[in-house]
């Protein structure tokens, strides 16, 4: 016996407790159509959370559900919502009364003997006891969907932190990128008359400008931020409320007063003395007056957070899907910058090449000409007169021999020098570099 599971599952729809015997290494699925056959909740729409508002997790067996130890096993509850409703309809009708106990409520001035009344008050404490239990738990419940919620809602807020993170980072690339491509166009539009013009890439920039503009709408998360805060409002104010916290005091002090009321008949003699229990029933009226009150208000705050809970589980997508427009907007963004400075790389390219082309051209054009065009008259040395003599125009006498041999040594230097420059500008020409 002692090493039995045993699974108490409290319907928080309907406030019964369901108890399961588990079999060896069952798994969770099984343990929900068995409760589904129970209660009518479907396994889809079922919720289990252990007290600490944790959700049953599917992976793993439904042992999961039983605490380890001896101590509070037959007590451990697992609360059992329904995930298709938001709204509870509590408070639920309080627990039967027996027949003893319902008996000296119809008429509480019926006189009893004393060891008969104690029997009958024993019960009568016990049924006040166990509202007040009935009580206890559901609040546990209560508590536990609370827990729950706020797990729910910091799940929450850390995606509305990495969406407002995204946001801002694909607003100052966007910021960038129109500045960039700003003054890409302006610059281009004073170079195009005299440098280099594409209307195939002014049109691609153009496009690009545009399709950043409708980018921007992805950055646009203001109605999801205006949503999120006023269900955190809402959520703080809900864990202010004071149905968060435990209204049972009445009826623990009413279960108190029974108690002692009980005490009391028990040290009267069991002779024949009679009594009436006038005092014991308005303690199970009173205690029954207070169940209703408290069920009442608990189950309102309860269908509060379960509301709550389905506003976050609607926001959630809706989140994502901003999420995944920023991110798609920021790669978009970061492809045309890409693309543009790759063009502009490209028309820097095409701009080398076409210099690197005439300089080439115009240094050859130099070289070659120079020593062609000079005249002949600066290659030779002028007489007295200013006339040039021809080294062959007549017979060579000493001195006339020496001008020439000094008029052949002048055209070999320049001849070497016009060498030099037409060699140099080969491998000019050969590396491709401009020529200065």
């Amino acid at each position: 016996i002692l090493f039995l599971q045993i699974v108490h599952i409290l319907n928080m729809t309907s406030a019964k407790i369901v108890s399961f015997l588990l079999h060896p290494e069952e798994s969770l699925h099984s343990l929900q159509i068995r409760i589904e056959f129970e209660t009518g909740i479907s396994t889809g729409n079922q919720e289990l959370l252990l007290e600490t508002g944790i959700c049953l997790d599917p992976r793993k067996p439904a042992s999961q559900c039983v605490i380890d130890g001896v101590r509070g096993w037959d007590s451990y509850m697992v609360y059992l919502f329904d995930k298709s409703k938001t709204v509870y309809d509590g408070p639920f009708a309080s627990r039967s009364l027996s027949d003893c106990v319902n008996y000296i409520v119809q008429d509480s001035k019926i006189q009893l003997p004393v060891p008969q009344l104690r029997k009958v008050w024993a019960e009568a404490v016990h049924y006040v006891i166990g509202l007040k239990e009935d009580y206890s738990r559901l609040f546990q419940g209560q508590r536990a969907a609370m827990l729950s919620l706020l797990r729910y809602n910091a799940n929450l807020i850390k995606m509305k932190n990495n969406m407002v993170s995204a946001s801002q980072q694909l607003k100052a690339k966007l910021e960038f990128f129109h500045q960039s491509i700003h003054l890409d166009l302006e610059r281009y539009s004073d170079q195009m008359t005299y440098g280099i013009s594409s209307e195939k890439m002014l049109k691609a920039w153009k496009e690009m400008e545009e399709k950043a503009s409708q980018c921007a709408q992805a950055e646009d998360i203001g109605y999801l931020d205006e949503q999120i805060m006023a269900l955190h409002t809402e959520i703080v104010e809900l864990q202010k409320s004071p149905y968060a916290r435990r209204q049972g005091e009445v009826m623990e002090s009413l279960e108190q007063r029974a108690i002692d009321l009980y005490k009391q008949l028990k040290t009267r003699p069991p002779d024949h003395a009679y009594s009436d229990s006038t005092d014991m029933v308005k303690i199970i009226v009173q205690t029954v007056q207070s169940q209703d009150r408290v069920l009442k208000e608990l189950f309102g705050h309860l269908s509060k957070l379960l509301g709550c809970k389905q506003k976050i589980i609607d926001l959630l997508p809706k989140i994502e899907e901003a999420l995944n427009n920023i991110k798609e907007a920021d790669n978009s963004v970061m492809q045309m910058q890409g693309k543009r400075q790759r063009e502009i790389w490209h028309l820097l390219k095409i701009a080398c090449t076409q210099s690197s082309s005439r300089s080439l051209v115009s240094s050859s054009l130099e070289g070659t000409s120079s020593p062609a065009s000079t005249p002949a008259a600066t290659w030779l040395p002028q007489s007295s007169s200013g006339n040039v003599p021809h080294p062959l125009s007549s017979m060579a006498t000493a001195e006339d021999g020496e001008n020439f041999v000094h008029v052949i040594e002048e055209n070999l230097s320049y001849l070497e020098l016009f060498s030099s420059i037409l060699q140099e500008v080969r491998q000019e020409q050969n590396s491709g570099m401009m020529v200065s």
